[in-house]
C-alpha cells in the first residue's frame, strides 16, 4: 500500500526519492510528499494529494534540495485525503523551527491515547493521522537531550501496531532512522550513499544490493555505514543479497496497460511455473525441495489460507485436492481465520498463498499457524525475499515477475499452476493412478498454446463489453471448481469499472438471486464440457425465462444453440481438470474492456492498492 523511500547521500537525494515513488506507484495511493534536510541544516517539504506527477509539478516551482531524505506515496487509512494528511509529517519547535519529519506505514493501533498525552505535553495536531502521533512522540524524547536514535528507539517500544519508519532531524543530516514491525521494509546498498524503501523496486534504479530487515530492528542508516539492532536493542549484522530483476518489469513497451501487458505475459508465466518442477509425463519430486517428499507423505488434510484473488486461487485448488489427492481441504480468508480460534486436523498442512508475500493478514495467519500444531507451513509466492517466504517451512516461487497493475491476472494463473503441481504430489502419495497425473502433466505442458489462443479472442470480447458499459450491476455463474472463477471474474469487474457484480455457484440462483434478474441484469456463465454442463443448462434456462440477457462463455463442442437474448463466445478445449486456469482469461478480457469504455483507471482503481500490508 503506502510507499517509504529514503535516501543518504553526498549529491542530491530528491530526484532518487521522485524516481522511487514513481516506481511505487503501482501500489495504489492518494498523495505524495517529500522532505529533505538542506543545505541550511533546515527541513524542506513539499506534498500534494493526487499523483507524483503534481508532487513534480510543485517541486518545479519550490525545489527541495539535500543529501538526506525521505519520501512517502499514503493510502488512506486515518483521515481523509487532504494536504495536511500527506506524508512527511513534522514536529516542530518554536525556537529552532521544523525539527523532525517522518514518513509512516501501518496503522498505530493506540495513536487515540498518545494523542491526548501529547496534546497535554503542548503539541498541537495539524493532521487526522496516526502517524503524526510517531512524529511527535519522537520529537518529545529528542527534546530530552537525547538523539535522534535512542528517540526513535525510545518511541517505537510505545507503540502498538504495525509500523515501518524512516525519520530525519534538523541538525542531523547525514542520517535517517528507520525501524519496522509487521510493515515491510528494506535497505539498499550503494557506493558512497544508502537507501531504505518499503519494496525493492523503489530502488532498482540505483542498487542491485539490498538487506531485508526483520520483525524489530532499529536502524541508522547513513551514507557510508549501515548500524542495525534487533528487537532486543542487540547489535547485528544482516546479510546483503543481490537481487535480479528482468529488465522490462516496469516498462508497459507497446501496450495500453501494465494489466494489459500482464494478461499477454501469461503464457510465459505458466511456462515458467513449470519449469525446473515436471518432466514430460510428471511432477518432479524436488518440485518442493529437499525434504518434500516425506512431509507430503505425512499429510492428512490441508488448510489453505489468503486473500482476495490468492484466496479465488486457493478455492479452485479445494476441488483438486479432494478428488485428486482425497484429502480434506479448507480454504480460509485470511482476515477471518487469524481472529477465529480453528481445530486443527492431525498432521495438516498449512498453505498460504500471496503475490507479495507481505500481505499483513496473510502473514498473521501465517504465525498463528506456526505456534498452532500444524504438521508444516508451505507458501505461494511471487516475492522470493518476502516475509512469507522466509518465515514458511517450504516455499514454491509463482515466478511471475513484477505484477504491476493492482488487479491480479498473471498471479493467477501462476498460483492456480502452482497448486495443480501441488495437488499431483499430495495425490501421488495417496493412490493417484499415475496415467492421470500423466495425462494432466501432458496437458499442463499445453496449457500455455491453450492460453495464447484464448488471448486472441480479444476481438470479440471488446465487442461483447459494448453491452456492460452502461449497466450497474452484473452476475456470474459457476458450478464445480468454476464457482470461484466466476466469483474471480465478477471481483475483476468491480476492481476495474466499478460496477456491482456477484459470483455465485449457479445452483444458488433458486435461493435469492433469481430475483435480482431482469432485463437490466447481464448475466455471465461459464460452460466447460464437463459433468455438470447439463445442470448448467438448466440454470441458464431459468435465467432466460427471466428476461435475463446471457453472456455463455462456451467450450467448444458443447451443445449448446444460441438463442435470442444468448450471446456465445466460443472457447478452445481444455482439459477439465486444468480449464479453470486458462477459462478465466476471457473473463479477465471481459473486464479490462469494460474498464476501457467507462474511461475508469485500469492499472491503479479507486480506493484500492496493490501490496495490502495493514489489516
Amino acid at each position: 500500500m503506502c510507499g517509504i523511500v529514503g535516501v543518504v547521500a553526498e549529491r542530491n537525494a530528491t530526484p532518487i526519492l521522485i524516481r522511487g515513488l514513481q516506481r511505487l506507484e503501482y501500489r495504489g495511493y492518494d498523495s505524495a510528499g517529500v522532505a529533505a534536510i538542506g543545505p541550511d541544516g533546515k527541513i524542506i517539504r513539499s506534498r500534494q494529494v493526487g499523483k507524483v506527477q503534481n508532487l513534480v509539478d510543485a517541486l518545479e516551482q519550490s525545489p527541495v534540495i539535500g543529501g538526506t531524505g525521505i519520501a512517502h506515496t499514503r493510502w488512506a487509512t486515518h483521515g481523509k485525503v487532504t494536504g495536511e494528511n500527506a506524508h512527511p509529517h513534522l514536529s516542530t519547535s518554536s525556537d529552532d523551527g521544523q525539527n523532525v519529519s517522518l514518513v509512516h506505514n501501518g496503522i498505530i493501533e493506540n495513536h487515540v491515547a498518545l494523542r491526548q498525552e501529547l496534546k497535554g505535553l503542548g503539541y498541537a495536531f495539524t493532521s487526522e493521522t496516526d502517524s503524526e502521533v510517531v512524529v511527535h512522540l519522537i520529537h518529545h524524547y529528542l527534546q530530552s537531550d537525547q538523539n535522534l536514535l535512542d528517540a526513535v528507539r525510545q518511541a517505537v517500544r510505545r507503540l502498538d501496531g504495525a509500523y515501518a519508519l524512516a525519520v530525519i532531524a534538523a541538525g542531523e543530516h547525514q542520517r535517517v532512522i528507520a525501524a519496522r514491525q509487521g510493515c515491510p521494509l528494506i535497505l539498499g546498498k550503494g557506493i558512497g550513499e544508502n537507501y531504505l524503501a518499503s519494496d525493492i523496486l523503489a530502488l532498482r534504479a540505483v542498487t542491485d544490493r539490498f538487506i531485508y530487515l526483520e520483525e524489530g530492528d532499529l536502524v541508522d542508516l547513513r551514507s557510508d555505514s549501515i548500524d542495525i539492532w534487533n528487537i532486543d536493542d542487540e547489535a547485528v549484522v544482516r546479510a546483503d543479497v543481490k537481487v535480479f530483476m528482468e529488465a522490462d518489469d516496469m516498462d508497459r513497451g507497446n501496450y495500453r496497460h501494465f494489466m494489459q501487458k500482464e494478461m499477454y505475459q501469461q503464457p510465459d508465466v505458466i511456462q515458467r511455473a513449470l519449469e525446473g518442477r515436471v518432466s514430460k509425463d510428471r511432477v518432479l519430486e524436488a518440485a518442493l525441495g529437499e525434504g518434500s517428499t516425506e512431509l507430503l507423505a505425512k499429510v492428512e488434510a490441508v488448510t489453505i489460507v489468503a486473500c482476495g484473488t490468492s484466496f479465488l486461487a486457493g478455492s479452485v485448488a479445494r476441488y483438486w485436492i479432494e478428488e485428486l489427492a482425497g484429502l480434506p481441504c479448507q480454504v480460509e480468508i485470511a482476515s477471518e481465520y487469524r481472529y477465529r480460534k480453528p481445530a486443527v486436523q492431525k498432521n495438516s498442512l498449512f498453505i498460504t498463498i500471496s503475490q507479495s508475500g507481505e500481505t499483513a493478514d496473510t502473514l498473521a495467519a501465517l504465525r498463528l499457524a506456526k505456534e498452532g500444531g500444524f504438521l508444516a507451513t508451505l507458501t505461494l509466492c511471487n516475492v522470493p525475499t518476502s516475509a512469507t517466504v522466509r518465515e514458511s517451512d517450504l516455499a514454491m516461487m509463482l515466478n511471475a515477475g513484477t505484477e504491476v497493475g493492482v488487479a491480479s491476472t498473471k498471479a493467477f494463473v501462476a498460483q492456480t499452476t502452482a497448486l495443480m503441481l501441488i495437488t499431483l504430489l499430495l495425490g501421488r502419495e495417496r493412490g493417484l493412478d499415475p496415467a492421470l497425473e500423466t495425462d494432466i502433466v501432458h496437458h499442463l505442458h499445453q496449457l500455455p498454446g491453450t492460453v495464447s489462443d484464448l488471448l486472441k479472442l480479444d476481438a470479440p470480447i471488446e465487442k461483447l463489453a459494448k453491452h456492460f458499459a452502461h449497466k450497474q450491476h452484473a452476475l456470474y455463474l459457476g458450478r464445480g471448481s468454476f464457482f470461484p472463477i466466476a466469483m474471480e471474474g465478477a471481483l475483476k469487474l468491480k476492481e476495474l469499472s466499478y460496477i456491482h457484480a456477484e459470483g455465485y455457484a449457479a445452483g444458488e440462483l433458486k435461493h435469492g438471486p433469481l430475483a435480482l434478474v431482469d432485463e437490466d441484469m447481464p448475466v455471465v456463465a461459464l460452460a466447460p464440457n464437463d459433468e455438470l454442463l447439463e445442470k448448467l443448462y438448466s440454470n441458464l434456462q431459468e435465467v432466460r425465462s427471466r428476461g435475463g440477457e446471457l453472456y455463455v462463455f462456451v467450450e467448444e463442442g458443447v451443445d449448446l444453440q444460441p438463442e435470442d437474448g444468448i450471446t456465445h463466445i466460443t472457447l478452445p478445449p481444455c482439459h477439465k481438470y486444468l480449464a479453470p486456469i486458462a477459462y478465466v482469461v476471457p473473463l479477465q478480457l471481459l473486464a479490462y474492456h469494460i474498464a476501457l469504455i467507462k474511461g475508469t483507471d485500469v492499472d491503479q482503481p479507486r480506493n484500492l492498492a496493490k501490496s495490502v500490508t495493514v489489516e
